[in-house]
C-alpha cells in the first residue's frame, strides 16, 4: 500500500532523507554481505606463495589468449571504469540533504558500498596484469586520466537523481560484466568468466538497493522522484567512463571506441538501455504511483511512453564495424 505523501515545500529533499535514514540502515543489512561471508579477489587469482604459482599464471594465459581483441577491449574499458572508484565515492559523499553524520546511515551505506566495489578493480587489475596481454603502463594511464578528469553524469547533488542514476547504472554495469562472462566462458576462460559472475551479481545486489531507496521515496514525495527521473532520462544516462581516454588522445575517444566494442559484442547495446528504463518503471510501479501533481503526471507521461520511442531508434542504429586499436592491447 502506498503511503500518505510527506506535506513537503516543492523541491524539498532533507525530511524525506531524515525519513528513510533508518530504511537505509536496515537495507544495508539485507543487501550488503558480512566481509568475512564475501569473495575476495585472492579466491580467484594464482596464489605466488604456491610452488605451483607459475604453472598457474600460464594456464591464465594460455586461456588469455583465446578472448578476442573486441572482448579484451571491453574486459579493459570495464576494469577502468571500476577503477575509478575515487571518484564515485566523492561524488555520494557530496550529495545534499542527507545527514553526514559517520555513524549515520547514508554514510555507512557509501562505505560498505565502496569496500564492496573496490574488489572489483583489484581483481580485474590483477587478471589483466597476469594475462599479459596487456600494456600496463597505458591501461594506468587512461585510469589515471578518468580518476583526474572525473566525470558529469547530470545529477549535481540532488539525492533523487542521484539513487536513479545509481539505479540505472549498477543494472547496466551487471549486463555488461554478466554478458563478458558469457563470452569469455564461450573463450574458454572459465576463470575470467567466473571472476566478471561474481562481479555481476555484486552490481546486481548494488542495483536492488539504489532501486529500494527511490521505491521509498516515491511513496512520499512521488511527484518530486517522478520530476527526477525524467529530467535524468531527458538528459540520457551517460556511463560514468565517459571520459575515458588514451595517452595523448582526445578526452572521451576511447570511450567512443569501448561501446562500439560492447555493441559489436553485444555486451551492451542499445536496446540494454531501453530494457534498463523498462524495468525501472516496472520496479518503481511508474503507472500506478498515485499523489501526482500536474508537473509529476507529465512527467510520468513522458516515462511510460519513452521505451517505445527509444526502442525504435535504437533499430535504426548501425554499429561501425570498423576496428580500432587500443594502445592498451599488445
Amino acid at each position: 500500500m502506498q503511503e500518505l505523501p510527506l506535506n513537503l515545500p516543492e523541491g524539498s529533499r532533507k525530511e524525506v532523507m531524515t525519513y528513510l535514514e533508518p530504511f537505509m540502515l536496515n537495507e544495508m543489512s539485507e543487501y550488503l554481505k558480512p566481509v568475512e561471508e564475501m569473495w575476495q579477489p585472492a579466491d580467484f587469482l594464482p596464489d605466488s606463495s604456491r610452488d605451483t604459482f607459475f604453472e598457474e599464471v600460464k594456464e591464465l594465459q594460455e586461456s588469455a589468449k583465446e578472448l578476442s581483441y573486441d572482448l579484451v577491449a571491453v574486459l579493459v574499458g570495464d576494469t577502468i571504469t571500476e577503477e575509478a572508484l575515487p571518484t564515485y565515492e566523492s561524488w555520494l559523499t557530496m550529495v545534499e540533504d542527507v545527514d553526514k553524520n559517520e555513524q549515520g546511515g547514508w554514510m555507512k551505506w557509501v562505505r560498505a558500498w565502496t569496500a564492496e566495489e573496490n574488489r572489483h578493480g583489484d581483481l580485474l587489475n590483477k587478471y589483466l596484469y597476469l594475462s599479459g596481454r596487456i600494456d600496463m603502463r597505458q591501461f594506468e594511464m587512461s585510469t589515471q586520466y578518468l580518476i583526474q578528469d572525473g566525470f558529469d553524469i547530470g545529477t549535481g547533488a540532488d539525492p533523487y537523481r542521484n539513487f536513479i542514476y545509481t539505479s540505472f547504472q549498477e543494472l547496466a554495469t551487471n549486463v555488461s560484466h554478466r554478458r563478458v562472462s558469457g563470452l569469455s566462458k564461450k573463450s574458454g576462460d572459465k576463470l575470467l568468466a567466473k571472476m566478471c559472475g561474481v562481479i555481476a551479481s555484486d552490481e546486481a545486489r548494488h542495483a536492488k538497493a539504489y532501486m529500494s531507496f527511490i521505491s521509498k521515496a516515491i511513496t512520499v514525495d512521488p511527484s518530486e522522484v517522478m520530476i527526477a527521473f525524467e529530467d535524468m532520462m531527458r538528459k540520457k544516462i551517460v556511463m560514468p567512463a565517459q571520459f575515458l581516454r588514451e595517452a595523448g588522445e582526445p578526452q572521451g575517444e576511447a570511450f567512443a571506441h569501448f561501446s562500439d566494442a560492447a555493441q559489436r559484442l553485444g555486451v551492451y547495446t542499445a536496446l540494454d538501455y531501453v530494457d534498463i528504463l523498462k524495468e525501472l518503471n516496472s520496479e518503481w510501479k511508474i503507472d500506478q504511483v498515485t499523489g501526482l501533481n500536474d508537473k509529476g503526471e507529465k512527467a510520468r507521461d513522458y516515462l511510460l511512453k519513452l521505451p517505445d520511442r527509444l526502442a525504435r531508434l535504437a533499430d535504426r542504429m548501425k554499429v561501425p564495424e570498423k576496428d580500432y586499436k587500443f594502445k592498451w592491447i599488445y
